[in-house]
């Protein structure tokens, strides 16, 4: 029971630290050779923590970009005394400029390891369900054909 209340306070800080741009401690919570894959959710495979962290920083790290991001109902396996695996219910909001704002809703698929006695996030596939943009004047649904369309132009627009 140890173990899994420490996977859920490390969960707990990936969510902070990611919404209040804490890049330096977000990085210390990953392994050094954590594997991001967000392909099912329009994005890309990324292999190595600080690859990651400097990805993610670049998308969404200006202090003024509003992020929110809520973690529910963890399902955590144990896998061996030092491995874990767990499933999250997730719900993130993006806000992308004035007035346009991502809501999206999804699961995280993680991997956890103990190295040194802190527990790591090793891997993360995140899933989504639906995502929505919301704006002042309408809100409407992205479609997985729609959303994968809009993944590949933002993911050559960040590679610039």
């Amino acid at each position: 029971m140890l173990a899994i209340e420490a996977i859920k306070q490390l969960k707990a800080r990936y969510c902070r630290y990611l919404d209040s741009k804490d890049w330096a401690a977000w990085r210390a919570i990953f392994t050094d050779d954590f594997l991001s894959d967000t392909a099912m959710a329009g994005g890309k495979v990324i292999k190595g923590a600080d690859e990651f962290v400097a990805f993610t920083r670049k998308g969404i790290g200006r202090p003024a970009q509003a992020t929110a991001h809520q973690v529910h109902s963890p399902e955590i396996e144990l896998t061996s005394a030092i491995t874990a695996r767990g499933v999250w219910a997730l719900q993130d909001v993006v806000r992308f400029g004035f007035g346009v704002t991502l809501v999206g809703y999804g699961h995280y698929h993680e991997t956890y390891e103990s190295v040194g006695g802190r527990w790591l996030i090793k891997s993360s596939k995140l899933t989504r369900l639906r995502e929505d943009i919301v704006t002042p004047v309408v809100s409407f649904y992205l479609s997985g054909r729609t959303r994968t369309a809009i993944g590949k132009v933002a993911g050559r627009l960040m590679e610039r």
